[in-house]
């Protein structure tokens, strides 16, 4: 039997993430493509048992799981100063978290590890992260530039940045995420709308408030006179962002009640809201894959989005697409498309039915199998 461990612990994160869900995703594509002769098992951080009774339900066919000893913080910390206690075999990290260590990868008997980064943040926009995650992560890079045997990257573009920082050589492997299969819109739509008060018409965005994302240039957008008089819903913002996303309206001149912060939502609720939107505007100004993006593809829900070269790749040319270049014109910029599609009913129809083409040609199947592609080919 050939056993594949994937590191699991990031779908335990008190916070919902991207990498949490991708970690998720992924691992439960794995368990229903292994090839015959394969087995999925985990490896997490010290946890209640509720805990790892949560993973089990989230992961359905999983094998055994190792459990260390250390608790999360203690365990990022240890595998960063390279020290591990894990048997050999395969190990596939969904993030920089993983236990890297000396071995010979062209005569690896068997022992291989793969590593994924899903962005250089750390390294383009590091105030966004706080000192010490930058630390951690370029530590973590710097152990997988020698210990990895294979880097997966979300999107070329990734690729192509990392270059600049750390060369991994013919090592890295591009392989995308997917849109949740549990992303669907649920029988009662309609309560759920009624519950989360949305208007009949509104703008949505997602993501934090940290300066990369962008949403200020939103708001600064909607406060222009060329911009559509639409109420403005963040999904991401949590209630200790409050004060932050109030100050941003209030220094953009719009009526407090133009903007509110949704929150992190539920799959089924994130389905309503992303369905029911006028558009989704996602003005990031790096990503490394955006799968905000898709999601509101696969609802046929029209996109504006930034030039970020990890959003072109991804969106293709089925959202439109706003210059960064020159951030003073941004908001203008970001106004100008913005109206195009509020305007012209035709025009985002057709951005819908684009959109939701594209999103169909991602399948978290198809990232499973890619992995387990990968591992056999080391």
């Amino acid at each position: 039997m050939t056993t594949l461990r994937v590191i699991v612990d990031e779908i335990l994160s008190p916070t919902p993430t991207g990498t949490a869900r991708y970690a998720e995703e992924l691992t439960r594509s794995l368990i229903e493509t292994a090839p015959a002769g394969c087995v999925v098992e985990g490896i997490v951080a010290s946890s209640p048992e509720a805990d790892y009774a949560k993973l089990r339900s989230k992961l359905p066919g999983l094998g055994d799981l190792f459990k260390s000893a250390l608790a999360r913080r203690e365990l990022a910390a240890a595998w960063q100063h390279g020290f591990t206690r894990l048997p050999p075999g395969m190990i596939h990290a969904p993030s920089l978290l993983a236990p890297m260590q000396r071995h010979d990868r062209l005569n690896n008997a068997g022992h291989q590890i793969a590593v994924t980064i899903h962005d250089v943040v750390a390294w383009t926009h590091p105030d966004t992260l706080g000192s010490r995650r930058v630390a951690w992560h370029k530590a973590m890079a710097k152990r997988a530039h020698k210990y990895a045997d294979a880097i997966v990257v979300p999107t070329h573009a990734v690729a192509d940045q990392l270059q600049d920082v750390l060369d991994f050589g013919d090592r890295v492997r591009v392989i995308g995420g997917a849109v949740s299969p549990y992303l669907l819109l649920p029988g009662d739509a309609d309560a759920r709308g009624e519950a989360l008060e949305l208007p009949a018409e509104f703008l949505l965005t997602m993501g934090g408030l940290e300066s990369r994302r962008g949403v200020n240039h939103v708001i600064e957008a909607l406060a222009r006179d060329d911009s559509p008089d639409l109420p403005l819903l963040v999904v991401g913002p949590d209630e200790s962002d409050a004060e932050s996303l109030a100050a941003l309206v209030e220094a953009a001149g719009l009526p407090a009640d133009r903007v509110r912060a949704l929150g992190n939502l539920s799959d089924a609720d994130l389905s309503v809201v992303l369905e029911r939107a006028t558009m989704l505007i996602f003005p990031s100004l790096d990503e490394g894959f955006g799968l905000p993006v898709l999601e509101a593809f696969h609802f046929s829900t029209p996109v504006v989005h930034s030039d970020a070269p990890g959003l072109v790749e991804v969106a293709g040319e089925a959202g439109l697409t706003v210059a960064i270049e020159d951030l003073d014109g941004y908001a203008a910029r970001l106004a100008a498309a913005i109206s195009r599609v509020a305007g012209d009913a035709d025009y985002a129809a057709a951005l819908g039915t684009q959109g939701h083409d594209r999103a169909g040609l991602f399948s978290w199947r198809s990232s499973a199998e890619k992995v387990w592609q990968l591992h056999a080919d080391l």
